[in-house]
């Protein structure tokens, strides 16, 4: 009675002032502990009886193999399985369920194998322990194979067995057999139980059926907590979030208390809609809850909540909070940080989730490797991933993504290749990887080669392969097979062509000259053209000096997007370069007004496994003097190779000595000279810039890579630049 009142020191008292305390005492005392959450004293009883000579009976034996399973102890539990064989004990249908529902907890399903096929008659608690085991050991086809022979066997399901064959349907994501237990279910009468309600409901929305779940949700006679929550979890796994919210919001209405997997599903739907204030709801009301506490799972899902709708800070403040983390905590807060554009902090996380011994998993390696993607860390990300190797997690397919990405980002294109050709099974989204990798480096014959071999292998193409396949042709010049797979991409491929497909095409044919076309196409489209899609042609009327198209394109770009400070940037630096300097500060003030911020022009280097940044007349890096002395030496040697500074490229009205002195103080060439002067003689160089490079600098890196013998390596908004020998990869089509 005190047992199954939760008083466990009352039941305790009773027990030890028993004068004499037979088997049933003990035994009534264990199960007491087990039930009540406490394995781990249950074990530590069951030993005190056995010190004082009382022998255990079957109903000990099973209540301490519960203990086995609640704590996951896989080694009490073959103690206590080798103790009852020695006690002549044949496992009858009660000590075998509970052997094998033990030894499926533990992470052991042969061992519960080998059990359930040793029970000479089995009831339902066995088909279901044994069912039940091989679904929470993600041996979901193994679950429904043996639902089925139990059908075969005559043997009655019960709820349970229904719950259990329903989540294998979950993790499989097969539809039709979930409908097909879904009519069982109904023939046995027990659609009205809410944990079969519920666990159909999470069924039809992981296997894409939200419509199904909707209808189970409605139809279930009583609505519970459990069932509230599945279809909540439900909208979210389909990814309809905003959903979720309206039905947590109502869930609210009808007066009913949320637990803490509503709570998880909740803060998973903010943060998928990056819905901040929604999220701190929320939060709001779990912390006035009467029903819920923040446990482990919650406040993981609330640090990726506040990481992923901006708030680093709220995120953090969590993190530091928990007095344990484990893998899912870290991971969350390293992609976190990579996700705000603060990618030194996402590896110092790692290296500290390193030195406190933290096993890494595949989540954990995307985040710190999208952060040295940001950082163009190319050494910083070989190391991690010499790490994911050591992790054996260079097979998995995300891990996969992220390592051609970032070696494709940090400019090495053969890395990225390598690590493409070594996965296992190629998939659409690690095609896409090798795709915008191969564009970015103006690779586009590599790209309409992979394409083809995706053909053959029969890899369903995307929205995304094509975007990536315009995008490369755009960077090569091939304006042919642009225009071929546009008009491919909805007859001969079945892909509906996106206003992102259009915006490609547009930036080819303006990179090749054609601004006619270009305009007449975006006139002609389909679909309703987007800022993207007038920048593109901006940004084509700057590379060629058409005034007129540029100013008609810039004012579309303003009237969609006001405060994005690249139109107004764009249209004043192509009225620099036609020397209109009073249109030109009429643009700059207009952005000023309207309060379109202009990132500042910053290029980045690694030397030594330090980053180190310049700006456009940099003053204040330590070497500075050297720097410019650097730069000073190399104009003589350019000039005399018959470099000649192009002062289109000088934005100021200044006279060609002020220019000129601009010119070569740009962040580019402050970054090529330091690289210079803190490297061996021919190693070779890699920098980054967040804007699109200049032509001027882009004349000057030519020059510079022959001068000094060296192969350099430039990342910019757009694209790679592979100088070497005088020569870039992009063969001045950029």
């Amino acid at each position: 009675m005190y047992t199954k009142c939760g008083s466990i020191d009352d039941a305790f008292r009773v027990l030890m002032n028993m004068p004499t305390r037979d088997v049933v005492a003990w035994s009534a005392m264990i199960m007491g502990l087990v039930k009540c959450g406490l394995g781990e004293k249950a074990l530590e009883l069951f030993n005190k009886m056995k010190l004082e000579g009382i022998e255990p009976n079957s109903v000990t034996f099973v209540s301490v193999l519960n203990a086995c399973a609640s704590v996951v102890n896989l080694r009490e539990g073959r103690c206590i399985h080798a103790e009852l064989t020695q006690c002549g004990y044949i496992p009858d249908v009660y000590l075998g369920s509970s052997l094998v529902d033990m030894y499926s907890k533990c992470h052991s399903i042969e061992d519960a194998c080998q059990v359930f096929n040793n029970i000479r008659t089995k009831n339902v608690c066995a088909w279901n322990s044994m069912i039940g085991g091989y679904v929470k050991c993600e041996h979901a086809a193994k679950a429904l194979d043996l639902f089925l022979q139990m059908q075969r066997d005559h043997q009655e399901p019960s709820s349970i067995t229904f719950v259990a064959a329903i989540n294998a349907c979950a993790s499989l994501g097969v539809l039709e057999d979930g409908r097909h237990i879904h009519k069982l279910v109904l023939q046995s009468r027990l659609e009205s139980n809410i944990f079969i309600g519920s666990s159909l409901v999470d069924m039809y929305a992981k296997c894409g059926s939200i419509s199904d779940a909707c209808r189970v949700f409605n139809n279930m006679p009583q609505q519970h907590i459990i069932s509230w929550s599945s279809m909540i979890a439900g909208y979210v796994k389909c990814g309809q979030a905003e959903k979720a919210l309206k039905l947590f919001q109502q869930m609210y209405c009808e007066q009913l208390e949320p637990n803490n997997i509503t709570f998880v599903s909740v803060f998973n739907a903010c943060a998928s809609l990056e819905a901040l204030e929604e999220g701190r709801h929320a939060h709001a009301q779990m912390t006035i809850g009467r029903c819920c506490a923040e446990t482990f799972v919650v406040r993981n899902s609330l640090i990726d909540m506040y990481a992923k709708c901006g708030s680093i800070e709220d995120a953090c403040r969590i993190f530091n909070m928990m007095t344990k983390r484990d893998v899912v905590s870290w991971s969350a807060m390293i992609v976190g940080y990579a996700r705000d554009n603060r990618a030194q902090k996402s590896l110092d996380l790692f290296r500290q989730m390193q030195r406190e011994q933290v096993e890494p998993d595949s989540f954990t390696f995307v985040g710190v490797l999208s952060a040295c993607s940001s950082l163009g860390a190319l050494e910083e990300g070989k190391l991690v991933h010499t790490h994911v190797i050591g992790c054996r997690l260079e097979k998995d397919k995300f891990v996969g993504c992220a390592l051609i990405d970032m070696f494709a980002k940090c400019g090495s294109i053969y890395d990225a290749r390598k690590v493409f050709s070594n996965m296992p099974t190629r998939t659409v989204m690690l095609c896409n990887a090798m795709i915008v990798g191969y564009a970015v480096h103006g690779c586009g014959k590599d790209v309409l080669k992979l394409l083809e071999e995706m053909c053959l292998e029969d890899v369903a193409l995307d929205h995304t392969t094509f975007v990536g396949v315009l995008s490369a042709c755009g960077h090569a010049g091939l304006l042919d097979e642009g225009q071929y797979y546009l008009e491919a991409i909805s007859p001969l491929y079945g892909i509906l062509a996106t206003v992102e497909h259009y915006s490609c095409m547009v930036d080819l044919l303006g990179r090749s000259g054609c601004l006619t076309d270009a305009h007449q196409m975006i006139k002609s489209m389909p679909c309703l053209p987007t800022g993207s899609v007038w920048m593109a042609l901006l940004g084509a009327c700057r590379l060629h000096g058409n005034l007129k198209l540029g100013e008609a394109a810039a004012e579309r770009v303003i009237e969609v997007d006001p405060g994005n400070a690249s139109g107004y940037v764009l249209l004043s630096n192509i009225y620099a370069a036609a020397g209109k300097w009073d249109l030109k500060a009429r643009v700059q003030q207009m952005r000023i007004q309207r309060q379109a911020y202009k990132p500042p022009g910053k290029t980045w280097i690694e030397v030594n496994k330090v980053v180190h940044s310049f700006v456009a007349n940099d003053q204040e890096h330590p070497q500075i003097n050297e720097i410019w002395a650097e730069l000073k030496r190399l104009s003589v040697l350019m000039k005399q190779a018959g470099y000649t500074p192009d002062m289109r490229f000088v934005l100021h009205d200044v006279d060609d000595d002020e220019g000129e002195f601009s010119l070569w103080h740009h962040s580019e060439k402050l970054a090529i000279a330091f690289g210079i002067i803190s490297t061996p003689t021919g190693a070779p160089l890699r920098i980054w810039k967040n804007l699109r490079v200049c032509g001027d600098c882009h004349t000057a890196i030519k020059f510079i890579s022959e001068i000094v013998g060296r192969s350099m390596v430039v990342r910019d908004a757009n694209r790679f630049h592979h100088f070497s020998d005088g020569i870039c990869s992009c063969r001045d089509y950029w």
